[in-house]
Formats: C-alpha cells, structure tokens, sequence
C-alpha cells in the first residue's frame, strides 16, 4: 500500500512540475506577444540590413544592405502571381488557420526517417511571422513562438492582407524584397504588367533566390518555372493551354541589372555564400537578413591582380567570345585562405563558377599523380625510363610531335611531359594506385579506371587540381581551400571562426622529389613561360584538340591554378598550357610577390637507400643513353612519311600561332633568342637545342641528395583492354 502512495505521489510530483513549466513557456510566450508592434506599425516595415562580406584587408566585397524595396497594395499584385506563390509555397493559405496540420505531420515522419531536415511545413503566414518578429536561430522555441504568432496573425488580420504583406516583404534575390522590386530587377516591368511566366519565375524564387536566379542558373529556373505551372494547372488556377503556352515561353530578363549585388570579387562571394550554407547551416534567407559581418580569407589587392591578368591576356590573344572563358584559384600554402578567385571573365554574362562547378580534362597536369605514386614506390627523380612507342591494348599514346628521346631520367620526363613513358609509369605502378593517390591528394570527382588517365583523360574541378597540387607545396599535407576566416552578428560577438583540418597524405621524400622535379618543369621543361623572379614548381596541361589548356604551380607559400578554354568545349586552336595559362599564371604572382622575401622550397636531408639497386655508373649511363637515342633516330626515320605529312598539314597555319607547349608569351610577341634556343621540336619542325649535358647541370636536386639511379625495364606491348577508347593528348 505504501508503494502505491509513494507512486502516485511522485506522479504527481511530475505532473505538478510539467504543469509549472508549462505555465511558465505559455506566459513567457504571451509576454513576448504583448511586445509585439501593432498592426499599424508592421504596415509601415521596412528591412533594415546591415549583413556585409569583407575581405581580408578590409574592403566591403559584399553589402545586403544596398537593395530595392517597393510597396504595393494587394489589388496591384496580378491574379496569376497570387495563385502562383499559393500553388508552390501554400495550397491550403485559404483554409488553415495560420499553420498547416496534416503538412506538419507529413513533415515530421519524412524529417525523421531521413535523420535530417529533408522538408519543411511553414505556412506564407509562417513566413511572414518569421520575417517581422523573429530571429533567424534555428531553435525548437523559435518555432514555437513562429506558430503562436501565426496564429495570432490570422486572428487578427485578413487573408488578404496577410498575402499583401508577404509579398511585399519576402526576399527574392538580386537584392529584391518583394514581387515588385522583383518584377522590375528581373523584368524591368511594373508588377501589374507581368505575364503568367514571369509570375511563375517569381513565385519559384523564394524556396532558394539565388538558386533559382535566372540570372545565375537558367537551365534550373526553367526546372523550377515549370514545376511552379504544373502545380497551378494541377490546381485549377490555370487551363492546359495556358500551362503548355507558358511553359514553352522564353524568359526574356532586363539587361540592365537594376541593383547592387554585383560588387567586388563576384564569383567569390557566390563561393562564399555556398559556403555559409554548407558549413555555417545559413539559409540565404538567413544570411541576407541576420546583419552579419562576414569575414573572408579574400586579399582584394591579389584579386585585382588577378583579374587584370587574366582580363589583359585574353584580350592579348584575342578571347573575347562569351564562350571563351578563364579560371583562377590562388591560395595560401600553409592555412589554405584564399587569396584570390575567378570563376570567369565576365559575371554579368555568365554566373556560372568554373572554378569550383566545372569538371574538364585536365591533360598532362593530371601526370604529378603518376610520378608521385612512383616517388612512393622507390622511384627517384633519376630513375631511367625509355621514351619510346608503346601500346597498351588498343591504345597507342605518343609524345606530342611523335617526338622520342630514347632513356631518360624522370625529371626530364616530366619536364619535356613525355606521354610515353606517364603511360608505361601508369602500367607499372597500377591504375588503381594511381587513382588512390588522386582522390587522397583531392580529386573528388569520378575517375575512370583506365591507364588514359595518365594523360588527363579523366575530368576534374580547377579547386580540386588546385587542392591536390597544394599537398606537395605543403610537404605533404593536405588543406582544403576555404573562403570564410569568421562570421560577427550584429552585436560584435564571434558566431562562427574558421577551423581547417591538416591530414598528412604524402611522405616528405616523395614531397621533395617531386617538388625538385616540378622546378624543372619551370626551368627547363612546357612550364618556361611562367618562370618569375623565385624559385617556383608546376605542370602544363593541355587536352585533346586544345580544349583545355592548365598551368597550376606554386612557391613555398602560395598555390595558383589557371585553366583556360571555351565552355562549348571547342578547340582553341593551338593554345596549351605553357603558352596563356602560364603567362596569366606568371603575371599575376609577379604582382602579388613583389617585395616579398625570395625563399626556397626547404626539406630535412634525405638519404637515399643504395643497397636496393644496383649502381650504374656515369659511363654505362652515356653508352645506354646513346644507343638509345640511336634506335630511336631509326624509329623516326621509319615513321618520316607521317611526320612529313604532319608537317604540310600545319604549313597553311597561321604563323603566328603556337602550336608547342613550351612556347612562351602571347601570338603577338617576338621570341627572344633566350627562347628560340630553349624551344624544344614542335608540329612545325623546330628543332630542341638544350644538350642532355646542359639539362643535367640544371637539375640540382639538393637539399635533396640522389645517389642511386634505377633503370626500369619495359616491354612495349600490353594486353590491357579498355573499356571504351578515350581521346587523349596528354601534352
């Protein structure tokens, strides 16, 4: 019996203390309510915005608070535009009473057998409320009070005017709030004017504004136009032929961008922006309106740096069709801020990033993959590999110019981007492996399982190459490239501070080869014509038909990576990536390292394991490369009618066209003699002049010290089959 008093005791003990708590969350809310403006005052809101995105040096790149505002009453805003935000945003406005039970039910299941926020119920009155009264913290008493001040809102005001006050209030994107400050950014029309259309672009906009931006992404505006139709057709608001007029309807957007958001640095802060929704978990919404100062890695003096390099050497060689497009990424070594960041040349033509959103083939600057899985394996810049024919399968790769230079060191082979002797190291070392030290140094992107990836055949994203290439200017370890250093609110406190992870991928003997192979890349090899006034490391790439031309290198404390080509995936005639993207590369980190201190990539002493393989010495080494280059003088003989044939074909060019890799500046310049004797043998029969004497003397491998040479054997026919061919040139 006591048990049982003692029991229900504590029952009630509970239920007292519930209850108290209840009462307290209730009066708390109803206090909060009587705070509340009065109807009167929330017809006369305005948003006040304060949000900014600042650089590192202290410019204002980004300001919300530069935006168009225009009031209308609900009898101006067209029928279509009403029934289009209902049929999308809130089919039941008319009939629930400020928040939708059997939404928020569905919600709730699919929220939780997803484990995530995977679809939300809020009402337009929910909306609003959220608009005028609350923050924008993503709290359970957040939503709460959202609900009670919704309901409160329908008690107290029509239907109608609840609509009215939504769309003049919701964001829209572009620096618009509401439909008609949209109408006239996107359209230049008053709201009474617009079309069905154009109401159901609108109506699309407020789930994600710059998202569904038709001035940043038209293929998904279109996506979400027609999505907004068929919810009206399937409604009753419109006919058949009304749905399938507007649907097949061109959007016909203002040319004239009549606001404020294409400030400084534009492709950076759609970076930025995408990256405050995905590591800080801010809606646009939330970002726009919460008076925030952001804080940015972005140097704006190295951004305009870039931005005239890559706006002046375009211009030099004559890029100036939209399609024809560059990209820039530049970032620190060590904290991996970025520096500077161009998605594109123009933003007002094309949204689209092509830094971060692109996959192109990446050519031969996919090979430092290759050669760093071979520097892991025991392989040393002095490892001998013959240049010569090879065929794997049904693939036959040759070295650009069909040019072979019998056994040679793998510095060499890198420096002059030898395709034969990247596919016999891809065999070798097997595909796999060489994938796997890809995706551990960055590449995220699908790479085919196929040995043509040695020669780029596998696409990838400029900041993903940029990222990898970054793991050997930083001994190894590897940091993601981020663009947010830390997020203020309003009142000065610290919401949010930048955190980037390190993880070693590399072993630093393999770092230090490949870095003193990569200079010679810039000393003697298709990389030249970016050689600035400081040791630096890189790799060329151009793809098949001179669709994509790279230069990517770096110093001991900065990483830059330039890609150049045309988004229709057209030829650029004979441009590679030792010609532009290494000339824009050049000129751009001769501005930004002006003044600097010059220093050397550093390593600890690496001594190298003898005992492995067998010496050989400096004479065989002479013999074997002389009988080599002899067998190769025949193979060139036997195939002289094509290299003949290859010749005349390239006589009718024009002239002043480059057609090698290693052929510096632009098509207007005259080459010095300096270049002429470093020009090694092209499609139009220039012939190489550096002597293998010359080219031994300038690799200087301390303080990395080499004492072994191992030269590899391998046969020249594989049974390898691919798939499915894949057009390379790797050069």
């Amino acid at each position: 019996m006591n048990f049982y008093k003692k029991r229900k005791g504590g029952l009630l003990y509970i239920a007292a203390l519930m209850l108290a708590f209840g009462l307290a969350g209730i009066t708390a809310v109803f206090m909060h309510l009587n705070t509340l403006p009065s109807i009167e005052q929330l017809d006369q809101y305005e948003p006040t915005l304060t949000s900014q995105i600042v650089s590192a040096d202290d410019y204002v790149i980004k300001t919300f608070g530069a935006y168009k505002y225009t009031k209308v009453s609900i009898e101006q805003i067209p029928e279509d535009l009403k029934n289009a935000i209902i049929a999308i945003e809130d089919k039941n406005f008319y009939s629930h009473h400020g928040f939708d039970v059997v939404a928020l039910i569905r919600s709730t299941i699919k929220n939780i057998m997803a484990r995530k926020v995977v679809q939300g119920a809020s009402t337009i009155t929910q909306q609003l409320a959220r608009v005028l009264f609350l923050s924008q913290e993503k709290t359970f008493s957040r939503k709460f009070k959202e609900l009670i001040i919704a309901y409160r809102l329908e008690k107290t005001i029509s239907k109608d005017k609840i609509l009215e006050m939504y769309l003049n209030n919701v964001y829209l994107g572009e620096g618009a709030y509401g439909v008609a400050a949209a109408a006239d950014i996107y359209f230049n029309k008053s709201v009474e004017s617009l079309n069905l259309q154009e109401c159901a672009v609108l109506a699309g906009l407020p789930q994600a504004p710059s998202v569904y931006s038709p001035y940043r992404n038209m293929d998904l505006t279109l996506k979400r136009r027609a999505m907004v139709l068929k919810r009206m057709y399937d409604d009753g608001h419109i006919s058949k032929e009304m749905h399938e007029k507007a649907s097949n309807s061109k959007i016909r957007l203002s040319t004239v961008l009549k606001q404020n958001a294409f400030k400084k640095a534009p492709y950076f802060i759609d970076f930025v922006m995408r990256e405050l929704q995905e590591k800080v978990g801010f809606t646009e919404e939330e970002i726009v309106q919460g008076g925030y100062k952001i804080y940015t890695t972005l140097n704006y003096e190295c951004q305009k740096a870039a931005e005239i390099s890559v706006e002046n050497n375009l211009k030099s060689w004559n890029l100036s069709k939209p399609y024809e497009q560059a990209a820039l990424i530049s970032y620190d070594v060590v904290s991996g801020q970025v520096l500077a960041y161009i998605g594109g040349k123009s933003y007002t033509e094309s949204q689209f990033d092509r830094v971060s959103q692109a996959i192109r083939q990446p050519g031969s600057s996919f090979k430092i993959f290759i050669y760093t899985n071979a520097m892991e394996n025991g392989l040393t810049p002095l490892t001998v590999y013959p240049d010569a024919p090879i065929s794997i399968g049904d693939w036959h790769p040759q070295n650009y110019g069909r040019k072979y230079r019998g056994p040679l060191p793998l510095y060499k082979a890198l420096a002059f981007s030898s395709n034969t002797i990247a596919a016999k190291l891809i065999m070798d070392m097997g595909v796999e492996e060489v994938i796997q030290t890809a995706r551990k140094m960055g590449i995220n992107t699908p790479i085919v399982n196929d040995p043509t990836i040695a020669l780029g055949s596998s696409a990838v994203k400029p900041i993903e190459l940029a990222t990898a290439y970054g793991v050997l200017a930083n001994g190894g370890v590897k940091v993601q490239p981020y663009g947010i250093e830390r997020i203020e609110s309003s009142n000065g406190k610290v919401i949010y501070q930048a955190s980037n992870s390190y993880e070693r991928v590399l072993d630093i003997k393999t770092v230090a080869y490949m870095v003193e192979m990569m200079k010679q890349v810039v000393n003697i090899g298709t990389g030249r014509g970016s050689k600035i006034d400081r040791p630096s490391a890189g790799k060329t790439g151009t793809t098949d038909s001179y669709r994509d031309a790279w230069f990517v290198g770096f110093t001991p404390d900065i990483v830059t990576a330039v890609w150049v080509g045309n988004d229709n995936n057209t030829s650029m005639k004979n441009l590679t990536g030792g010609t532009l993207p290494a000339t824009i590369w050049r000129d751009y980190m001769k501005v930004i390292t002006e003044g600097k201190p010059v220093m050397d990539f550093m390593y600890p002493e690496i001594v190298v394991d003898k005992t492995k393989d067998k010496e050989i010495s400096q004479e065989e080494l002479e013999k074997m490369l002389k009988e080599g280059q002899l067998e190769i003088e025949e193979i060139e003989k036997i195939e002289k009618s094509e290299v003949i044939n290859t010749e005349l074909k390239t006589e009718k060019k024009d002239p002043q066209e480059n057609t090698a890799e290693t052929a510096v500046g632009t098509p207007d310049e005259n080459t010095t003699d300096e270049q002429t004797e470093n020009t090694e043998e092209n499609a139009n029969g220039t012939k190489e002049t550096l002597g293998e004497t010359e080219l031994n003397d300038k690799f200087t491998p301390p303080p990395v010290p080499v004492n072994r040479i191992q030269v590899k054997n391998y046969d020249e026919t594989s049974t390898v089959q691919r798939k499915s061919p894949i057009e390379t040139s790797g050069f």
